[in-house]
């Protein structure tokens, strides 16, 4: 099968937060996403966006492995999802994320003439009610050194309290996050209704708008916690990959809006086989090789010949063959996975950054570019190993370690070719690669053009059947869609619905926060044959 993945190098992002507010403006700039930020930029160490969503001992996202070895998701089998199904403990509340603001500007241009200055003082934007402002989905920019907040920070207290403290004076970056569109995502298994799924043709996962009934299972559990419900329509929503801009070749609005150029997309070829094997492997540390094994070699012609036998078009092949994101996360081994640990395969990756480890040495007085200081720099300082493991590798500081390496190991190179110097084969060699393998990761990491940063080709149909513009349109572009409630669900009750399909209940939906729980009323579940939709 094939997939459309993404790569982000962290040694770039300068928080700008520039992919944030393209996304937003493009996908969640509508009644009941005020709160919705389908890309977010974290700063780490913080406590994130929502307010410690990994932290898997409350929210009980991702998947675990039972008594007999087996895949069940963290959040219980059908039967507990199912007694929760009214009432949902691990879903994260309004306060988890943020409640929402603008400010009372009509007070600024209407104040009468005074000795007082007017001040237009926030205002919620999901009752229009005066509000405190507690939070927001980049809060930690301000706050991520504060020891106090710093401590909130799940994967920092995985680690020991010396680690902990160090770590507070190391260094911090930036995170941003989007939907990983995982190989094996959790939240498509737990969908009672089946709205959540993912595509055969490029590995997108996405919500069917007019199957959800809102039932909430897929926000508790993701593990990443990108899936949000809008509490206008009553449905869940997520990041959709740009799905319209990829099937037509073009990058994703955050790809390409983004100031750094720090992400890559491309395609990858994996063995669908294997992801069940892979996520199902005991010991947690070996999550990362065992996704390297699912993929697949396009160069190779038995895979070639099983690619073209399921259906993979041509062009989607040599789109694998001259991917950035396969050379970066299979060639070159710098990219790594978000949270391998919670079983789900995610599919956006990421190249961990150099440049606190590069800013240490030389506010210390070292060379920072020399590749002695550099290789023991990295070696040493575990501060920003073992965090950085407890981020992309489950804690195994390895990988981390040897993505590290292989960065330092290109700068050092490229910097003896910049100056004149001789060339030094050794440098290459100790991190298991070639002269002409750190050149060629150099160009792509540091030079590479927008025709090869963003490698997607055009879509293509799987089976038959496929209506395309026929097609009705987004049930989201109009307000009065499928489905939309007339009230807030966050504040407030919602207007009731009636138990048939009468003129409370929109389009034979039901209203299950005032539903008594009598009675099996239509639309509660999907009807066949379409006509409960």
């Amino acid at each position: 099968m094939a997939q459309v993945a993404m790569v982000m190098n962290l040694d770039k992002c300068i928080g700008c937060h520039t992919c944030s507010v393209t996304c937003k403006q493009t996908w969640t700039n509508r009644r009941g996403t005020e709160y919705a930020w389908f890309n977010n930029v974290e700063t780490r160490p913080g406590q994130g966006y929502p307010r410690r969503h990994e932290d898997q001992e409350k929210w009980k996202g991702g998947w675990r492995l039972d008594a007999r070895g087996r895949l069940v998701p963290r959040a219980g089998g059908r039967a507990r999802r199912l007694a929760r199904l009214f009432a949902n403990p691990e879903l994260p509340a309004l306060d988890d994320y943020y409640e929402p603001w603008t400010y009372d500007y009509d007070t600024l241009i209407s104040a009468p003439l005074g000795d007082d200055l007017p001040t237009a003082r926030p205002r919620s934007l999901i009752d229009g009610r005066p509000t405190a402002v507690t939070g927001g989905p980049n809060w930690d920019d301000d706050l991520g050194g504060g020891p106090d907040h710093l401590a909130g920070d799940p994967v920092l207290q995985r680690l020991n309290e010396r680690v902990r403290l160090e770590y507070e004076q190391a260094f911090m970056f930036h995170l941003p996050r989007i939907c990983e569109h995982c190989l094996h995502p959790t939240c498509v298994a737990v969908c009672p209704s089946g709205a959540l799924y993912k595509r055969i043709e490029d590995g997108i996962v996405l919500v069917d708008q007019d199957r959800c009934r809102g039932w909430r299972m897929c926000v508790s559990g993701c593990p990443y916690k990108k899936v949000y419900f809008n509490h206008a329509t009553g449905k869940a929503e997520k990041c959709t990959f740009c799905y319209p801009r990829i099937e037509a070749g073009e990058p994703t609005v955050c790809s390409e809006t983004c100031v750094g150029r720090l992400r890559y997309l491309g395609v990858m070829l994996y063995d669908a086989d294997k992801v069940g094997e892979a996520a199902a492997v005991p010991d947690e540390r070996d999550l990362y090789e065992a996704q390297l094994g699912c993929f697949l070699d396009p160069e190779d012609p038995a895979v070639v010949r099983a690619a073209e036998a399921t259906g993979i078009p041509h062009d989607w092949i040599t789109a694998a063959r001259r991917s950035p994101v396969r050379d970066l996360i299979s060639t070159y081994r710098i990219a790594l996975p978000l949270h391998p640990e919670y079983r789900t395969l995610p599919m956006v990756w990421y190249v961990p950054p150099l440049s606190p480890v590069v800013d240490a040495l030389t506010r210390d007085g070292h060379d920072g570019e020399d590749p002695a200081a550099l290789f023991g720099a990295i070696d040493t300082l575990r501060i920003p190993l073992s965090y950085l493991a407890g981020l992309f590798t489950a804690g195994d500081t390895a990988p981390v370690e040897a993505a590290l390496c292989r960065l330092a190991a290109m700068r050092a190179h490229m910097r003896r070719l910049n100056l004149g110097e001789d060339r030094d084969p050794a440098i290459a060699h100790g991190v298991g690669m070639t002269e002409s393998g750190l050149e060629a990761m150099y160009r792509l990491l540091g030079l590479a053009k927008y025709e090869e940063r963003y490698v997607v080709p055009t879509a293509y149909a799987v089976g038959a059947g496929c209506n395309g513009a026929a097609d009705a349109g987004c049930s989201l572009e109009r307000v009065g869609g499928p489905g939309m409630y007339e009230a807030e669900a966050f504040h407030g009750a919602l207007v009731p619905a009636a138990a048939g399909a009468g003129s409370g209940s929109p389009r034979g939906r039901v209203n299950l926060l005032q539903w008594n729980g009598r009675g099996r009323p239509r639309g509660l579940f999907p009807e066949r044959g379409g006509e409960a939709r």
